[in-house]
């Protein structure tokens, strides 16, 4: 990729796991009771066709890791457990309460925080609890991500006879000088220990996640990695971008300088080459940041043009309706975004008044479902049109927008459609950024999101 081409593009810009994102929701319109009917009416529309998916929120960790933008409270006290498990449970006892009838589940995902932060025994609780109001969808996937330092034998099978077929573990680097900085140090013998185990066990999809751009990281830092995650075979995994925001996360980036951050062209250039030894090694980039070998759901969701995107990432199924459970949870109702109360104290306030806890949101106008199908088409499948009923007013406008990246030859255009090309695939994020007519009306005084490349 051309320096020019970097020094172009490489703005500030949304991830697109939602539009409108998260700054540019409608708080002033936003209520409760609006959030129950887009609820109410998703559930009735899909809940019998296809499942709804849960994500639940475990926000407890041992350590703080540098690089980590996710709600967390650090601590060693694993007597939070309970009472936690307890609130989830009673936030999804209010969520069964409106339901119209019994929901199918189609997915859950543990995420963090450290969902291994939490004994077998008491995960074992939360999952009981949880299918004990509920039947499971057809070809139903549950996930969980783990830490590799704190996963145990008794984790991952525990997890198995609950149903769980997939787990993330959170690789990162493994250079000492990179995990020094990022304050997660974790050897790759902990790492083939727990794939090893899964695998034996039996989990079907096992993913690591590795980051690019860290503090420190050299491209032989990153080819490292690449080389041992490669030794394991993992049968998907995500290369993601680090997100280097202090202004946003606090302290928790400032144990290093901004000037131990790679940048532009140097930080790319350590996505290329990881991406070019993953294709040696049989791995198939799919959407943005992420790869699957042939034999993942995640390659076969992407061939088929089934592949979606949520707050949880890219997922092999889709499901219109998304509840989040636990603090600062966010669901998704298709129509609406609500995110739950941030603090663990406020959390269990509302619970305790027994109300959802949500506290802020966005219902979606007509000109938002149109614009998020768009952005959602362009990240899960780097092409999207507007022949069958996707036509927006200002999308002339958007066009014209376009045409350096049209002229670059990043993208394509026809009469009817766009195409994202294999050069422009880098600036996936860029394209949707034009289609953010949110963000196109209301540009930010301030630095509200990482660097696009």
């Amino acid at each position: 990729m051309s320096t020019s081409l970097i020094q172009k593009y490489n703005v500030p810009g949304p991830r697109y796991t939602s539009y409108p994102t998260v700054p540019y929701w409608n708080d002033e319109t936003f209520s409760s009771k609006e959030w129950k009917n887009t609820f109410v009416k998703s559930f009735s529309e899909s809940n019998l066709s296809e499942g709804i998916s849960l994500y639940i929120h475990l926000p407890f960790c041992e350590s703080l890791c540098t690089f980590c933008g996710c709600h967390k409270r650090i601590t060693k006290r694993h007597e939070v457990e309970h009472p936690y498990i307890d609130a989830v449970l009673k936030e999804w006892n209010l969520y069964c309460a409106i339901f119209p009838n019994k929901p199918k589940i189609k997915e859950i995902h543990l995420g963090g925080g450290t969902p291994t932060f939490f004994s077998p025994e008491n995960l074992e609780r939360l999952i009981n609890g949880i299918l004990a109001k509920a039947d499971l969808a057809d070809g139903y996937e549950f996930s969980f991500e783990g830490h590799p330092n704190n996963t145990t034998r008794e984790h991952l099978q525990k997890l198995f006879d609950l149903g769980f077929r997939r787990v993330s573990f959170g690789v990162q680097d493994y250079s000492p000088k990179v995990q020094e900085a990022i304050h997660r140090v974790q050897s790759f013998h902990n790492v083939a220990k727990v794939t090893f185990w899964a695998r034996e066990i039996g989990y079907t999809s096992i993913s690591h996640d590795l980051i690019y751009g860290l503090p420190f990281q050299t491209l032989e830092d990153v080819v490292d990695t690449i080389e041992k995650t490669k030794s394991l075979s993992p049968d998907r995994l995500a290369f993601y971008s680090y997100a280097h925001v202090p202004w946003i996360k606090g302290n928790g980036q400032r144990g290093f300088k901004d000037e131990d951050v790679p940048k532009d062209e140097e930080k790319r250039k350590l996505y290329e080459i990881g991406k070019q030894l993953l294709a040696f090694k049989g791995y198939k980039e799919i959407g943005m940041d992420h790869f699957a070998l042939r034999t993942d759901s995640l390659y076969h969701s992407f061939k088929q043009n089934k592949l979606h995107r949520n707050f949880m990432g890219y997922s092999s199924s889709k499901t219109q309706l998304m509840i989040g459970l636990g603090v600062s949870s966010i669901s998704d109702s298709w129509y609406g975004f609500a995110q739950n109360e941030k603090t663990l104290e406020d959390y269990y306030t509302r619970l305790d008044n027994n109300e959802i806890p949500v506290f802020k949101g966005h219902i979606l106008t007509d000109e938002d479902l149109i614009i998020r199908k768009h952005i959602l088409n362009l990240m899960c499948h780097l092409k999207t049109d507007w022949s069958s009923g996707l036509y927006f007013e200002q999308l002339a406008e958007v066009l014209f927008s376009l045409e350096e990246m049209l002229h670059d030859e990043l993208i394509e255009i026809t009469d009817t459609s766009l195409k994202i090309t294999e050069k422009g695939k880098p600036f996936v994020r860029n394209v949707c950024m034009a289609f953010d007519l949110r963000l196109r009306e209301n540009q930010p005084q301030r630095q509200l999101f990482s660097m696009t490349i």
